[in-house]
């Protein structure tokens, strides 16, 4: 299987919620623009209680495993209103698809919970991203 990387995204910095992903062009609603292997661990080698940095960038796998994502998978930041939605694939990958248009310089933002909908509480305080402010109409 060959996993080619996106000319859609870069890492860059975020201004209230440290590194994400962002949009280097338009990407279209419904296009799938990474897709990441996966590497599959057991939750105890890298879940502890002291809180390893680690933890903070895993998803949930199957029972007593973990993924860590590869590729920029592991950057994206959580948002109860996604603009991108990821799905798990046997083959020990994500794929991460627009769930609307997403505009060039936009961040890119995925609902940890799983699904876009799912409001569950993640277990630490969110910070939104900052939605792009409209152009303000010079008629009266």
């Amino acid at each position: 299987m060959t996993i080619p990387s996106s000319p859609f995204i870069e890492v860059r910095e975020t201004k209230k919620r440290g590194r994400g992903v962002f949009a280097t062009r338009r990407i279209p609603k419904g296009t799938e623009f990474e897709v990441v292997p996966v590497l599959v661990v057991k939750d105890e080698e890298v879940l502890h209680e002291d809180g390893e940095v680690l933890e903070d960038y895993v998803f949930e796998w199957d029972d007593g495993s973990c993924a860590i994502a590869l590729g920029f998978g592991s950057m994206y930041n959580h948002s109860y209103s996604p603009n991108a939605r990821y799905d798990d694939f046997p083959n020990m990958t994500k794929a991460y698809t627009a769930l609307r248009d997403i505009e060039t310089g936009e961040e890119i933002t995925i609902n940890y919970n799983g699904h876009e909908d799912d409001q569950t509480d993640v277990g630490f305080p969110v910070i939104e991203a900052s939605a792009k402010k409209k152009k303000k109409s010079k008629r009266k």
